[in-house]
């Protein structure tokens, strides 16, 4: 049975999705790619991906690098829909996705080269954040490297998080630079490089460089012909617009 959205109330990551939005990353493909290029992944190292979803960007790490992935996903559906695609592209023996919280990372025994966590902390309070963070570093081998793709704020920390909460219909707490760096000090996580940039999850610039332009007029077709759609993708594309002089993105790889 299908399940319609309400799309006044979901999260905002579920109705760019229905709009068609792959990529939901407040810096883009170009900011992933930079963390890639840190970390300069080597033939059979192992990588631990958080929140996997369906298990499409473990596939393309392994294929790009030659890794072994290991992905954590919490929705049922999603671990299967990843089992599905991981069979079809015939990497069963170097991807596996595991059913499990991000929350509980220590019930993962096996250590890793490098963990990779895309647009999950900013979601999470100050607690969770931390909750994660000693997680990640307890499942990294000694000189491991986490791989980490998030928001951040400039100015006016408290007026942003409000305004996004409010837009995206889930507790948003991006952090300032140095809040970044002291969270993941405070887990056991020094920050070795980083690089900040504006936040373009809906500039149409930004969109067409990630989704391609078929995508992107698809995407635009879906928002325009949809009216519900069309208010909540409106209305975070405003309030990112409205606080685009004190967000932005962050990558970092830290150690």
């Amino acid at each position: 049975m299908t399940t319609t959205l309400n799309f006044a109330n979901v999260p905002g990551y579920q109705v760019l999705a229905a709009a068609g939005k792959r990529i939901l990353r407040p810096g883009g493909k170009a900011a992933t790619e930079q963390l890639f290029t840190w970390a300069n992944f080597q033939p059979g190292e192992t990588v631990l991906e958080l929140a996997a979803s369906c298990g499409e960007s473990a596939i393309e790490i392994t294929k790009r690098f030659n890794v072994r992935v290991v992905g954590i996903e919490k929705n049922p559906n999603s671990v299967a829909k990843a089992r599905e695609n991981i069979k079809a592209a015939g990497l069963s023996d170097q991807v596996t996705i595991l059913e499990g919280d991000i929350f509980q990372l220590d019930e993962i025994t096996d250590k890793f080269d490098y963990v990779l966590a895309e647009a999950i902390l900013t979601m999470q309070s100050d607690v969770g954040k931390a909750t994660i963070l000693s997680g990640i570093r307890n499942c990294l081998k000694p000189g491991g490297k986490f791989l980490s793709h998030e928001m951040f704020v400039r100015d006016h920390a408290e007026q942003v998080r409000k305004s996004l909460s409010k837009s995206i219909r889930v507790n948003a707490n991006p952090l300032t630079v140095s809040e970044w760096s002291k969270a993941c000090k405070d887990a056991g996580l020094n920050i070795q490089q980083q690089q900040t940039g504006k936040m373009g999850l809906l500039n149409l610039d930004q969109m067409i460089r990630d989704e391609g332009l078929l995508g992107t007029v698809k995407i635009i077709s879906n928002v325009l012909t949809k009216p519900s759609l069309r208010h909540r993708v409106l209305q975070m594309r405003r309030s990112f617009q409205q606080q685009g002089k004190n967000i932005g993105y962050i990558v970092f790889i830290s150690q």
